[in-house]
């Protein structure tokens, strides 16, 4: 596999070997010491899919606290795929990066914890799959709005179709600090904890 260092530090595209020939298509999506060896943790406690339709727009979404940590791919069709640093502290606060995911590319998107996610989808179909870090908490589950203009992401669908959920998310500017998690350098100091 290929592993790409991204414009947000420690985001990092993958792109297992893909073994085609005429009866279709095979490729490893996990085993534990490769991926373990270009950073990505060891164990991974949830598996999620998602089947959405061309338009269907998910995101911003976290979870704080117990943050989690997810590698994506699409298994079926493509998404526009985007992650967001929302540490507070970190030096690429607010800052976005996206790329295309696709069953036909095959490749996967490690986004660390700390960082909001979402994605469009641009095919007619797309199923999309993902390993968590940690479990899933609806009490910790937050968003923040798609088209916060702070952040800027240019979605390459204009009238997407989202939840009433994400549609009234909040704006990242809006979000108290205790809503955020915060980035391990500034996590050290000891007033960082009561702010």
């Amino acid at each position: 596999m290929e592993v790409r260092k991204t414009e947000l530090p420690g985001v990092l595209l993958i792109e297992p070997h893909i073994y085609r020939d005429d009866r279709g298509s095979f490729l490893e999506s996990w085993r534990q010491e490769r991926y373990e060896g270009v950073g990505l943790p060891s164990t991974f406690v949830q598996d999620n899919a998602a089947v959405s339709r061309q338009g269907v727009l998910r995101g911003l979404h976290y979870q704080h606290p117990d943050p989690q940590g997810k590698l994506v791919m699409v298994l079926y069709g493509a998404v526009y795929d985007v992650a967001v640093d929302i540490r507070r502290g970190s030096p690429t606060f607010g800052r976005w990066m996206g790329t295309e995911l696709s069953a036909e590319n095959a490749r996967q998107l490690w986004i660390p914890e700390g960082f909001a996610h979402g994605y469009v989808v641009l095919s007619d179909t797309a199923v999309f799959a993902y390993k968590c870090t940690r479990p899933y908490r609806p009490d910790a589950d937050r968003a923040i709005r798609y088209d916060d203009p702070r952040i800027g992401i240019e979605w390459p669908i204009s009238d997407p179709i989202v939840s009433s959920k994400d549609a009234n998310a909040p704006l990242l500017d809006h979000l108290p600090d205790s809503a955020l998690p915060i980035h391990p350098a500034l996590a050290s100091l000891p007033s960082a904890a009561s702010t």
